[in-house]
């Protein structure tokens, strides 16, 4: 065992305290990333033929944060403690002690999608091809957040890229939430920004949607190679993670739209 471990940058979760007001980088990170979000919607729907305006992508936003935060919640909820909460029913909307899911945020995105489509009589899928090239950006600081707070962390190793976490025991452990912020983040964000600015690519509807719905599918299961899973579930099946198996739906999903989008091509 390699004895050498990076040095952990320690990091005050709490940005700024005041009395009993605190800012949490975790919170900024939800806060930066949807503001962010809003604002390249605002460029991508200039791109796109749909016509959406201004005022419907500021609307959307609302609709998308709200998505996010009960989805990602209920997300964790069902997906990653059933027992206890169906023993604390009660906790499950204490969204303060922590707990979300990326999958269970996903569902609620897409619904307030469809809903907001209908309403606002858009085709759904041409809003979700919006909307999946913003979505690396919140992932990306969300996995940095997870760094800051030093939870998330990968598993035990001997490499040079170790580091002691806090929380972590002793021992080395992988720097995962920096490999998903790397993955699930930045490359899904450069490839579906240069998808985005390709002449013609927001009529092939359902494409950009595929490619970040299959990127995540692949990206995600791959961080999970070095991720500590949860220790209540542990490893599941043949060495494999919860992770992995929320993410395999989006990986075939994602592929059939790459492919039934030829046939969604308008003019």
């Amino acid at each position: 065992m390699n004895l050498v471990a990076l040095s952990y940058p320690t990091i005050d979760p709490v940005l700024i305290e005041i009395g009993p007001f605190a800012v949490r980088w975790y919170a900024l990170s939800y806060i930066a990333g949807i503001v962010l979000a809003w604002r390249y919607m605002v460029v991508l729907a200039r791109r796109s033929p749909l016509g959406i305006t201004k005022a419907h992508t500021d609307d959307f936003i609302v609709w998308a944060t709200l998505g996010v935060v009960l989805g990602g919640r209920f997300g964790y909820v069902i997906f990653y403690k059933p027992g206890y909460y169906q023993d604390h029913p009660l906790e499950a909307f204490a969204v303060w002690q922590g707990g979300m899911s990326f999958h269970g945020g996903l569902l609620g995105v897409i619904f307030a999608i469809w809903l907001f489509s209908r309403l606002r009589k858009y085709p759904w899928i041409a809003i979700g091809d919006i909307v999946a090239c913003t979505a690396p950006i919140g992932l990306c600081l969300g996995r940095i957040a997870n760094f800051i707070n030093g939870e998330l962390y990968g598993r035990v190793t001997d490499s040079s890229l170790g580091m002691v976490f806090p929380n972590g025991g002793s021992l080395p452990r992988h720097p995962s939430q920096l490999y998903q912020a790397a993955l699930e983040g930045l490359l899904l964000f450069l490839v579906l920004s240069w998808l985005a600015s390709r002449p013609g690519i927001f009529e092939r509807r359902g494409l950009l949607s595929g490619v970040f719905l299959s990127g995540y599918g692949i990206t995600r299961p791959l961080g999970e190679l070095w991720r500590q899973p949860d220790a209540h579930i542990g490893f599941l099946a043949m060495g494999s993670t919860m992770g992995q198996w929320l993410s395999l739906p989006m990986l075939l999903v994602g592929i059939w739209l790459i492919v039934t989008s030829r046939k969604n091509v308008t003019t």
